[in-house]
Protein backbone atom coordinates (compact mmCIF):
# COMPACT_ATOMS: atom_id res chain seq x y z
CA UNK A 1 0.00 0.00 0.00
CA UNK A 2 2.58 2.66 0.98
CA UNK A 3 4.61 1.80 -2.93
CA UNK A 4 0.80 2.13 -4.45
CA UNK A 5 0.53 5.56 -2.56
CA UNK A 6 4.07 6.44 -3.63
CA UNK A 7 3.18 6.21 -6.92
CA UNK A 8 0.09 7.50 -7.59
CA UNK A 9 0.04 10.91 -4.75
CA UNK A 10 0.68 12.71 -8.27
CA UNK A 11 -3.00 11.99 -9.07
CA UNK A 12 -4.38 14.01 -6.01
CA UNK A 13 -3.04 17.43 -5.95
CA UNK A 14 -3.89 21.20 -5.48
CA UNK A 15 -4.63 22.46 -8.75
CA UNK A 16 -3.48 25.91 -9.80
CA UNK A 17 -5.73 29.30 -9.43
CA UNK A 18 -6.14 29.48 -13.31
CA UNK A 19 -7.15 25.38 -14.32
CA UNK A 20 -9.65 25.58 -11.38
CA UNK A 21 -10.89 29.28 -12.96
CA UNK A 22 -10.86 27.89 -16.36
CA UNK A 23 -12.70 24.61 -15.39
CA UNK A 24 -15.47 26.06 -13.09
CA UNK A 25 -18.85 24.73 -13.80
CA UNK A 26 -21.84 27.08 -15.03
CA UNK A 27 -23.45 26.68 -11.59
CA UNK A 28 -20.95 28.64 -9.60
CA UNK A 29 -20.07 31.32 -12.19
CA UNK A 30 -22.96 33.38 -11.58
CA UNK A 31 -22.81 33.44 -7.86
CA UNK A 32 -19.54 31.49 -6.60
CA UNK A 33 -17.16 32.79 -9.18
CA UNK A 34 -13.92 32.83 -6.94
CA UNK A 35 -14.50 28.99 -4.73
CA UNK A 36 -11.62 27.43 -4.90
CA UNK A 37 -12.51 24.25 -2.79
CA UNK A 38 -15.78 22.98 -1.45
CA UNK A 39 -14.51 20.91 1.85
CA UNK A 40 -16.13 18.27 4.21
CA UNK A 41 -15.08 15.45 6.51
CA UNK A 42 -16.34 11.75 5.59
CA UNK A 43 -15.78 8.81 8.02
CA UNK A 44 -15.03 4.85 7.86
CA UNK A 45 -16.28 2.57 10.42
CA UNK A 46 -13.37 0.93 12.47
CA UNK A 47 -13.05 -2.35 14.63
CA UNK A 48 -13.34 -1.31 18.05
CA UNK A 49 -9.61 -0.16 19.75
CA UNK A 50 -8.81 -2.85 23.00
CA UNK A 51 -6.88 0.22 24.18
CA UNK A 52 -9.06 2.57 26.19
CA UNK A 53 -8.03 5.81 25.71
CA UNK A 54 -7.65 4.82 21.28
CA UNK A 55 -11.35 3.49 21.81
CA UNK A 56 -12.33 7.29 23.61
CA UNK A 57 -10.36 9.10 20.91
CA UNK A 58 -12.11 7.41 17.50
CA UNK A 59 -15.53 6.96 19.06
CA UNK A 60 -18.04 8.96 16.65
CA UNK A 61 -20.80 10.84 18.57
CA UNK A 62 -22.60 11.52 15.11
CA UNK A 63 -22.15 7.86 13.74
CA UNK A 64 -22.53 6.11 17.55
CA UNK A 65 -19.35 3.59 16.04
CA UNK A 66 -15.24 4.12 16.37
CA UNK A 67 -14.21 5.56 13.38
CA UNK A 68 -11.22 7.33 11.36
CA UNK A 69 -12.69 10.64 9.91
CA UNK A 70 -10.81 12.91 7.24
CA UNK A 71 -11.31 15.67 5.31
CA UNK A 72 -12.07 15.78 1.31
CA UNK A 73 -11.65 19.04 -0.66
CA UNK A 74 -12.12 18.93 -4.09
CA UNK A 75 -11.94 21.73 -6.99
CA UNK A 76 -15.48 23.32 -7.78
CA UNK A 77 -15.58 20.60 -10.82
CA UNK A 78 -15.12 17.76 -8.52
CA UNK A 79 -11.59 16.59 -8.69
CA UNK A 80 -10.41 15.54 -5.20
CA UNK A 81 -7.43 17.58 -4.43
CA UNK A 82 -7.19 17.25 -0.87
CA UNK A 83 -7.44 14.16 1.07
CA UNK A 84 -6.11 15.04 4.61
CA UNK A 85 -4.93 11.98 7.26
CA UNK A 86 -7.14 10.53 9.52
CA UNK A 87 -8.13 11.57 12.66
CA UNK A 88 -10.04 9.69 15.32
CA UNK A 89 -13.77 10.21 15.27
CA UNK A 90 -13.93 12.47 17.91
CA UNK A 91 -12.14 15.29 16.34
CA UNK A 92 -14.40 18.19 15.02
CA UNK A 93 -14.29 19.32 11.80
CA UNK A 94 -12.37 22.66 12.63
CA UNK A 95 -9.52 20.54 14.53
CA UNK A 96 -9.05 18.57 11.28
CA UNK A 97 -9.00 21.59 9.00
CA UNK A 98 -6.46 23.70 11.66
CA UNK A 99 -4.29 20.30 11.78
CA UNK A 100 -4.35 18.28 8.54
CA UNK A 101 -2.34 20.61 6.75
CA UNK A 102 -5.45 22.26 4.84
CA UNK A 103 -4.75 25.55 5.74
CA UNK A 104 -1.71 25.85 3.96
CA UNK A 105 -2.42 25.43 0.53
CA UNK A 106 -4.84 28.50 0.33
CA UNK A 107 -4.14 31.86 -1.10
CA UNK A 108 -5.42 35.47 -0.36
CA UNK A 109 -8.74 35.74 -2.31
CA UNK A 110 -9.63 32.21 -2.37
CA UNK A 111 -13.29 31.52 -1.27
CA UNK A 112 -13.96 27.94 0.52
CA UNK A 113 -17.33 26.32 0.76
CA UNK A 114 -18.41 24.37 3.19
CA UNK A 115 -21.57 23.13 5.28
CA UNK A 116 -22.69 24.65 8.96
CA UNK A 117 -20.41 22.74 10.93
CA UNK A 118 -17.43 24.29 9.21
CA UNK A 119 -16.76 26.89 12.09
CA UNK A 120 -13.66 28.13 10.51
CA UNK A 121 -14.06 31.71 10.08
CA UNK A 122 -11.47 32.43 12.89
CA UNK A 123 -9.13 30.29 10.97
CA UNK A 124 -9.17 31.78 7.43
CA UNK A 125 -9.95 35.69 8.23
CA UNK A 126 -6.31 36.04 8.89
CA UNK A 127 -5.79 34.19 5.48
CA UNK A 128 -7.64 36.85 3.92
CA UNK A 129 -9.91 33.49 2.90
CA UNK A 130 -13.76 33.62 2.53
CA UNK A 131 -15.87 31.23 3.77
CA UNK A 132 -19.61 30.16 2.06
CA UNK A 133 -21.63 28.33 4.81
CA UNK A 134 -25.07 27.88 5.04
CA UNK A 135 -26.89 30.15 7.31
CA UNK A 136 -27.87 30.11 10.67
CA UNK A 137 -30.98 30.94 12.50
CA UNK A 138 -28.77 32.19 15.33
CA UNK A 139 -31.88 33.35 17.97
CA UNK A 140 -33.87 34.16 15.11
CA UNK A 141 -37.30 31.66 14.37
CA UNK A 142 -36.64 31.64 11.01
CA UNK A 143 -33.99 32.43 8.03
CA UNK A 144 -34.36 35.59 6.66
CA UNK A 145 -35.84 35.53 2.91
CA UNK A 146 -32.51 36.71 1.64
CA UNK A 147 -30.34 33.74 4.18
CA UNK A 148 -32.95 31.07 2.86
CA UNK A 149 -31.71 32.08 -0.88
CA UNK A 150 -28.41 31.92 -0.11
CA UNK A 151 -28.46 28.50 1.53
CA UNK A 152 -30.19 26.74 -1.18
CA UNK A 153 -27.35 28.04 -3.54
CA UNK A 154 -24.67 26.56 -1.56
CA UNK A 155 -26.91 23.61 -0.89
CA UNK A 156 -27.45 22.74 -4.32
CA UNK A 157 -23.39 23.47 -5.59
CA UNK A 158 -21.79 22.30 -2.20
CA UNK A 159 -23.75 18.71 -2.71
CA UNK A 160 -20.88 18.03 -5.02
CA UNK A 161 -18.34 17.06 -2.44
CA UNK A 162 -20.64 14.63 -1.57
CA UNK A 163 -21.33 13.02 -4.28
CA UNK A 164 -17.64 12.86 -4.85
CA UNK A 165 -17.07 11.20 -1.17
CA UNK A 166 -19.79 8.54 -2.56
CA UNK A 167 -17.52 7.80 -5.27
CA UNK A 168 -14.56 7.44 -2.40
CA UNK A 169 -17.42 4.90 -0.78
CA UNK A 170 -17.27 2.83 -3.83
CA UNK A 171 -14.35 0.89 -2.59
CA UNK A 172 -15.33 -1.78 -0.46
CA UNK A 173 -12.38 -1.08 2.31
CA UNK A 174 -13.90 3.35 2.99
CA UNK A 175 -17.55 1.95 3.12
CA UNK A 176 -16.97 -1.36 5.66
CA UNK A 177 -15.33 -1.86 8.87
CA UNK A 178 -11.64 -1.12 8.80
CA UNK A 179 -9.87 -3.67 11.09
CA UNK A 180 -7.54 -2.54 13.77
CA UNK A 181 -4.60 -4.45 11.86
CA UNK A 182 -4.95 -2.12 9.14
CA UNK A 183 -5.20 1.39 10.06
CA UNK A 184 -1.15 2.17 10.12
CA UNK A 185 -1.85 1.63 6.66
CA UNK A 186 -5.27 3.83 6.50
CA UNK A 187 -3.82 7.17 5.43
CA UNK A 188 -2.07 5.46 2.39
CA UNK A 189 -5.45 3.84 1.80
CA UNK A 190 -7.13 7.44 1.31
CA UNK A 191 -4.86 8.28 -1.21
CA UNK A 192 -4.84 5.00 -3.45
CA UNK A 193 -8.58 5.23 -3.31
CA UNK A 194 -8.41 9.27 -4.19
CA UNK A 195 -6.39 8.70 -7.31
CA UNK A 196 -8.92 6.82 -9.17
CA UNK A 197 -11.95 8.62 -8.72
CA UNK A 198 -10.07 11.54 -10.42
CA UNK A 199 -9.25 9.25 -13.48
CA UNK A 200 -13.19 8.70 -13.50
CA UNK A 201 -15.76 10.88 -16.04
CA UNK A 202 -16.67 14.22 -14.66
CA UNK A 203 -18.18 14.55 -11.46
CA UNK A 204 -20.68 17.40 -12.66
CA UNK A 205 -21.47 17.38 -16.63
CA UNK A 206 -23.13 20.68 -18.18
CA UNK A 207 -25.89 21.35 -18.42
CA UNK A 208 -26.91 18.88 -16.25
CA UNK A 209 -24.32 19.06 -12.95
CA UNK A 210 -26.84 16.68 -11.05
CA UNK A 211 -25.75 13.49 -13.61
CA UNK A 212 -24.22 10.84 -11.68
CA UNK A 213 -21.72 8.56 -14.21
Amino acid sequence: MPVLAEKLKGLVVWLPRETIRACIPESFRENYPRTTVIIDCAETFIQRPTNLKSRSETYSNYKSHNTAKYLVGIAPHGHIMFISRAFGGMASDKFIVEKSGFLQYLLPGDEVMANRGFTIDDLLFPLRVKLNIPAFTKCKPQLSNEDLTTTRRIARVRIHVERAIRRLKVFKILSSTVPVSSLKNFDDILLVCSAPVNLRSDLIREPDEFAEV
